[in-house]
């Protein structure tokens, strides 16, 4: 049951090409969007799509993957992890972002 502790899956489409960083140890990171969309009908009729984006990333042969395989549009599947972290600006602000660390893609799709 670990397992399910932290479990994110996801169906959606990129929202750019995946940006791929060489980490110094020689390992890859992808970095990209994805874009989830949800179908309903308000209270007047009217359908109405919500659109929610997520930052993903990737490492190692996963991100590798990324590079290979995937571009701006392609529809994915992609389980991982929900990852929370913070940094700090050059201005001494701090800020907070939520990631999904996908340990997992398949391409969907044509």
């Amino acid at each position: 049951m670990n397992s399910l502790r932290n479990k994110v899956q996801l169906i959606g489409n990129l929202g750019n090409d995946p940006e791929i960083v060489l980490m110094e140890s020689g390992s890859k990171l992808a970095k990209f969007s994805l874009a989830t969309n949800e179908t309903y009908k308000n209270a007047e009729g009217e359908k109405v799509t919500d659109t929610q984006w997520h930052n993903i990333v990737a490492w190692g042969k996963t991100a590798e993957i990324a590079e290979s395989y995937l571009e701006k549009g392609k529809e994915v599947m992609i389980e991982g992890k929900l990852v929370h972290r913070s940094y700090e600006t050059k201005e001494g602000e701090k800020r907070y972002i939520t990631e999904i660390k996908c340990n997992e893609l398949l391409m969907l799709g044509k």
